[in-house]
This record gives C-alpha cells, structure tokens and sequence, in this order.
C-alpha cells in the first residue's frame, strides 16, 4: 500500500486539526476518541475515508464539469429547479463509483474493525463535511447517513450514496445561504462501530441551555430507540438538566426533568439502507418511565463536561458543545457518537440584553415546548408535505406536524415554527434558534387547532411552554445595555417563583433571589394536597385517588414524587442564581387554597377568614400538617445536601409569636435543618406588627428579616386584602406602614441581621423605592419586570445621596 494513495485514517490517527482531510465530525471523533477515551468517555471506534478519496472519485469519472453545468446557473430558491438539479447532482457523483485501490481500503479497514469487535458488529456509514461543524455554521443533518450495515456489498454501496447526499436539495441550499462554493466543500465518510440504541435509547445534549444560553447546566433530551426520532423532531423526548458547578464539586443529582411522551421508537427493519428504518409504537409502560436512568443522566452529564472542558482548553476561551449520544442494548454502555460547537446561544456576544413582554390576552390555541424566549405573529400557513412549500410567503407563521432539513428554504423566510410533534433539541428547534425566531414544538394538535390564513401569535416568553394565541396581540421587546449599568449599593434581588423562567430570569442584573415562593411549584408541578400523599386512603373521593396515582406513576411512592418535584424546582431557581443567595419561603397556602389542590378538602378545615388563620409557622408543628411539613424539609435538604446548592436560605413566613418561631425551627432541625449545620441561614418574614416589636427577640433565633410589605400593610391598617369593599384603605404608603418598616430595618441592623423587602409596593411604586434606600435597608426583592427599572432608579437616588 506504500505505493498508493491512503484514503483511510482510523479514529486513533485523526484529532481536530484534521478538518480539511475528514470533515468536522470524523476530525471530532478522532480527537474524542484520541484525547477522551483515557479519561472514561466511550467512543465506537472506527475510520474515516478522506475527502481526498471524494476528490479522487470525481476526477477518474471526469464528473466536475458535469456538475458545474448543473450548479452554476441553479436559482435553489426555486424548489422545482433545486429538486431536478439536486437529483442529477446526486446521479452523477453515485455514477462515478469507487476505484479498485479505493474499494480494497475501504474493506481492508472495515474487516479490521470487525476483527476488533470479534465480527459482531454492524456499522453506521456517516457523512462528514469538510466545511461542516463549524463554529459559524451547522452542517447538521444536510447529508445522509446509513446505519447497521453488515456486509461488503451493503458497506460500498452506502459509501456512493453517501458521496452523492453532499449534494441533496437541504445541503446546496443551505451552502448558498452560507456562502459556500460547492466545489470547495468536500465529502469524507465516517464508518463506525453500531451503537445499538434500536434496543435501548439514544439523544441529542448541550453543555448549555439551549433556549436562553445559561452555561452552568448541561441539557440532555432523550428517548427509546434509534437517535434520528429526537434530531428531527418525530417524538417528544425525555428532558433532563444537570448543574455542572456542584456536579463537579462530587454532588451526583438530576437538577430537574421532564417526562416526554415519546410515541413512537425507531428500529432497523429488513433492508439495510437509511429507509430501512421504521417508527413502531413505543409500549405504554415504556413511555411512562424515563428512558434512561439517573445514573446513565449523570454520565452522560459526565461526558458533556469533558468533551466541553477539552474543547475549551483547545480553542483558549469557553466552547459551550452539542452532542449526540446513544445507549448500547446489547453491552449497556452509553456512546458519545457526535460532538460539534454549539452554533447559536454560545455565539450571542455583548451585553445587550432582550426581553420580551406581551401586552395583550388572548384566546390559547395551542401549548408546546418553547423554543428562544421571543415573540412574533403572523398569518398561520399549515404545510402538510413538501409539495405545499411553494405556498408558504414570507412572514407567515409555519404550522407543520414535523419538519426536516428539505423544509429550511421555507423556514428561513418564516416569522415563526408551530409543530406538532419534537422535542426543544428538534430540527425545527435547531433551525428556528438559528435563525433567530421563536418556535412552539411538540404541540400535539397544532395542525387541527390552528386555523389556516388566520392571525395568531406564538409566545415564548413565559418559559418552558410556549404558547399560540388567536389573533396578533401587542407585543413588546425592552433592550437594555447591561455594560452601563452598574450596581446599586442597596442590593436588588427578584421575586421568582416558576422554575421554567428561572435560567432566563438570571441574566437580569440581580443579586440574587429575595423570594422564592414555593405554592408556584406545588400548585403548577405537584398538584396534590401533601397529605393526600402522604395518606391516600383517606382520599374518599375515587376520582381524586386515580388522579394521585397518576401524578405519582414512575415513582416509587408518592412521598418520593412530592420530594423530586419539590426540590427540583426549587433547586433549578436556585442553580439559576448560584451561587448568588435564593431566599426560598417556606409553604404559605391559607387553608382555602391547600383545600383546592387534588385531595387537599379532605385534610383543610373550612374557615370564615383564612387570611388569620391556619397558615403559616402555626401549621408546621400543628398535628394536621407536621408530617407534611417534614416533606417540606426533606425536599430542601436534598435541595442543599445531595445537589449541593447551599446558596438556598430557608425562610418562615407568618411566624406570630417568638414561641412560635422556637417550635418550627426544631422541628426543622429535627428533619435534618438545623440551623448553622452546614451553612444553613433561615430568615423570617417580618409581616406581622409582633415581629417589629419583638424584633429583638425574633434576632435571636433567626439570621435575617424579611419584610413581607402586604401582609404587614394589611395587619397594621387592619384591613383583609382579599376584601374588594375595603380594599381602597390598602395602602403600603400610609406613614404607619412606613414607620413600621423603618422600625423592622433598624431593628435587624441593631441586631446584625439581614434586612429586606419582597412585597409588592417597590415593584408598583418608585416612591417606596427611594424611602427604602433612605433607611437604609439591605435588599429590596422585585418582580422580574420591574428590575432595571427600578435599579436605574436606585442608582439615581444613591447618586443623588452621595453629593449631598
């Protein structure tokens, strides 16, 4: 072989700087498989045919004037032309076939691997473009790859087909739209060991979230069976975070999942092409349990950050990434298969920082997952197959049940992507991040409740469940340069309660979390009264029952489903924020609202003024709700123990008396939240007149003050908010309120305590913001979209107070 060319380099051989020789994914594998293998990443092994070999191909066969002729006069934005063009390309490079010398390399090297695996292996043949994985540019999906290829014939012929696909309709497209010349891009193919996901689970991960570019989690999507269900958005997949800076200080924990409906599974059918592949329902058991473990999430959550790591330490600066990965059914081993820079939240530079709000209500057509946090509106224009694309104009609204790489022409030109089946790793999520406009996937029925040629408005702004509204509504978006704002003395924190917004929300100049509420996450994610988990069978009403076994399906008991999703959503706010403080409340339901939750009037008593009643500290160690409470307790000591986010400060709300507050913190202590231990701090709100008069007292047990501006208004008026006929003589500004909240802030600094306020009326009111800052208080907690606002205000003040 000395004498001949050498198209093959095997995995081993190859690193990134190989990109011209193998295309970005083969030079990917190599380095992984090189660099990565050592350090416990599991790599197929395999080869690459050099793009010298594609060259080679296309000279014997004279094939470069054939394609120029077909190329250099082609409009790709006329679908007819690119399709007829397209296929003759394609033609005309599978006609050139292989050389003799190319063909014995090719099958000397796939003999080896098989050797290596003692002949019972099937391959995957995988395209890997010279121009491909850039960090500018995602290649992803324009080629085409074949899978479980098993014999010499099946192998050759795959390899010509796969030469031809660097010439399918979705990759000359895209090349024109990226300014690549055709011919200075090349093909190398990728042959590698078969990782059998068809008889377990495979999907696509980010060392990033990919909807709001947070980089300190990885994101992994997921779901049964072969990987190209989760890429192009057939299924909604399983979901899962991973925070990266307390995973790598040695906490092993799922930060927070998602269970996806995952309907169907991809697996190998008779033949041994790319269409010999097929969608079979995925059995119920199967699609009410994650795909794969925790332990295999915390792998692959592994693997995420040395690939990521490596990469980084390469290029010099950070290099968030986006891999494949799939699960072996035959050995059990998790494969990293594919990795590639991320190519759109990890290229967002500066400090211009967006946000969207919408103004207006609408009627909701249809939810999904959110893919980008922005909003837009349009006619909607559903396409049923690729014939209909030529219909589809120019800032319209995409309706669509799924797409794939021949859709891009239009997707480019829409103002949003509305589909019915995908997850947020999806190709209609991938294309729609890229180009920089908001998608809904995964809707289910977006197709027949969207009605065609009518106005609607896709939001993304509200987190993780996008939604579609009838109608165009008015819509805002608020920039702000967040290099010329600085911060204010008086630290501004956020009132935050919906875990979905929390990564987004973090980007907001804040210094931490003054108010974390925890009835958000019981009411949105648990739905079930504690007790009526703790005690089903005291759940009298059948209908109730079914709807906790329900929620709790997957879990091993529902005592475990109280505690996951309690302290999961806790734990994403306070991931979002690390290691900046999030001051978590503890539950504050009166009883009428704990009565509303699945099972909850079975255990509420019924009371004329729940506002004064059973609510708050009194519950905790009350006989009808202490074991509840140890849930509460259980949820935040895996919250700050086992995912190691000791940035949660703990804090009782409604707390009267100072015997009170001495109960519920040893009860807290005795479910394992001992103060101190740990670091643990717990405040207490300071919304009752006995806490500023025994403010003294209430230091002594508890580490800091939390003003809670609503309830302290309403006691020190005496007048019920919930009350419409008085509600006129609710007023934060009244100067008894203000002379209250100055006593509570002087008497926390007498005692060295924190001071703070998370009521409402700095958000509603500019003039409260400033008698704040003129006591001289510590925090000042607001809601979200009232945080420059008011910080821009406060730096004014504190300016204004300086040059007196």
């Amino acid at each position: 072989m000395s004498n001949k060319k050498r198209y093959i380099r095997w995995f081993e051989e190859l690193g990134i700087e190989d990109i011209p020789l193998v295309g970005g994914k083969n030079a990917s594998l190599g380095e992984m498989y090189r660099e990565l293998t050592p350090q416990g990443v599991k790599i197929p092994n395999g080869f690459a045919i050099t793009a010298e070999a594609y060259r080679s191909m296309l000279d014997d066969a004279g094939a470069w004037e054939k394609l120029h002729g077909v190329l250099n006069t082609l409009d790709p934005d006329d679908v007819d032309e690119l399709a007829r063009c397209g296929a003759q390309a394609r033609e005309i490079v599978y006609a050139a076939g292989l050389s003799d010398p190319l063909r014995e390399q090719i099958l000397e090297a796939f003999h080896t691997l098989k050797s290596q695996y003692k002949g019972d292996i099937s391959v995957a043949v995988r395209s890997s473009a010279t121009a491909e994985d850039l960090p500018n540019a995602s290649f992803a999906g324009q080629q085409d790859t074949y899978l479980n290829i098993e014999t010499d014939e099946q192998l050759i012929d795959a390899c010509r087909r796969c030469f031809a696909s660097l010439f399918t309709d979705r990759a000359i497209h895209y090349r024109v739209d990226q300014g690549f010349d055709h011919f200075k891009v090349s093909l190398s193919i990728g042959v590698m060991k078969m990782v059998r996901s068809d008889l377990a689970s495979s999907g696509v991960m980010f060392s990033l979230d990919t909807e709001t570019g947070f980089r300190d989690v990885v994101f992994i999507t997921g779901a049964y069976g072969l990987g190209e269900n989760v890429v192009q958005g057939a299924v909604d997949p399983d979901e899962f975070y991973v925070h990266k800076p307390t995973f790598e200080q040695g906490h092993r924990a799922v930060l927070r999942r998602q269970l996806g409906s995952k309907k169907i599974k991809m697996i190998y059918a008779t033949g041994r092409t790319r269409e010999a592949t097929r969608n079979v329902p995925t059995p119920r058991e199967d699609r009410q349990r994650f795909c794969v473990s925790d332990e295999d999430v915390l792998t692959l959550a592994e693997y995420a950050i040395k690939v990521e790591k490596h990469y980084s330490r390469q290029a010099g600066h950070d290099k968030p990434m986006d891999m494949e990965w799939a699960k072996d059914g035959i050995d059990g081993e998790l494969y990293m298969v594919q990795a590639r820079p991320e190519t759109v939240a990890s290229q967002v530079t500066g400090n211009m920082l967006e946000v969207f709000h919408l103004r207006e209500e609408g009627k909701v057509l249809a939810t999904g997952n959110a893919v980008g946090t922005r909003i837009a509106s349009g006619n909607a224009r559903l396409i049923r197959d690729l014939s209909q694309l030529n219909t589809f104009q120019a800032g319209e609204v995409l309706v669509a049940d799924t797409t794939t790489p021949d859709w891009e022409p239009v997707m480019k030109i829409a103002a949003a992507i509305v589909t019915n089946r995908g997850g947020r790793t999806c190709h209609a999520a991938i294309v729609a991040r890229e180009l920089g406009i908001p998608a809904i996937v995964g809707c289910d029925d977006a197709t027949a409740v969207i009605p065609d040629g009518e106005p609607v408005t896709v939001d993304c702004s509200q987190g993780d469940r996008g939604r579609v509204y009838a109608g165009k509504l008015d819509y805002v978006c608020e920039t702000t340069d967040l290099g010329e704002l600085s911060r204010p003395k008086t630290r501004i924190m956020l009132n935050l309660g919906n875990p979905d917004l929390a990564f987004k929300t973090s980007f907001l100049p804040n210094d931490g979390v003054g108010l974390a509420r925890m009835e958000f996450i019981i009411n949105q994610s648990i739905k079930a009264h504690p007790m009526a988990l703790l005690h089903p069978e005291r759940v009298r009403d059948p209908a109730q029952r079914e709807q906790i076994d329900s929620l709790c399906r997957g879990y091993d008991s529902p005592t475990e489903f109280f505690i996951k999703h309690l302290s999961e959503g806790v734990g994403t706010i306070a991931a979002a924020f690390w290691p900046r403080p999030v001051v978590v409340r503890m539950s504050d339901f009166k009883s009428n609202e704990y009565a509303s939750l699945i099972g909850g009037g079975f255990f509420e008593p019924q009371e004329d003024n729940p506002m004064l009643g059973f609510r708050g500290a009194s519950r905790y160690t009350h006989p009808d709700y202490a074991e509840g409470f140890a849930l509460e307790c259980a949820a935040m000591k895996r919250v700050r123990n086992d995912m190691g986010l000791t940035n949660v400060i703990l804090m009782i709300p409604f707390c009267r008396r100072v015997e009170e507050g001495e109960r519920v913190l040893k009860a807290m202590a005795d479910n394992g939240l001992g103060r101190g231990d740990n670091g643990l701090q717990v405040y207490v709100m300071c919304e009752i007149p006995n806490n500023v008069i025994q403010i003294d007292a209430f230091a002594k047990l508890f580490d800091g003050f939390s003003i809670g501006s609503n309830d302290l208004t309403q006691l020190t008026l005496g007048v019920d908010r919930d009350s419409e006929i008085v509600s006129f003589d609710f007023d934060e500004r009244d100067p008894g309120v203000k002379e209250m909240i100055r006593l509570a802030v002087e008497g926390a600094r007498r005692n060295g305590k924190h001071s703070g306020l998370c009521g409402q009326a700095p958000s509603d009111y500019p003039e409260m913001a400033e008698f704040l800052v003129e006591t001289g208080i510590d925090s000042i907690s607001l809601n979200p979209d009232t945080v420059l606002a008011t910080t821009r205000h406060v730096l004014q003040l504190e300016s204004t107070r300086s040059k007196e």
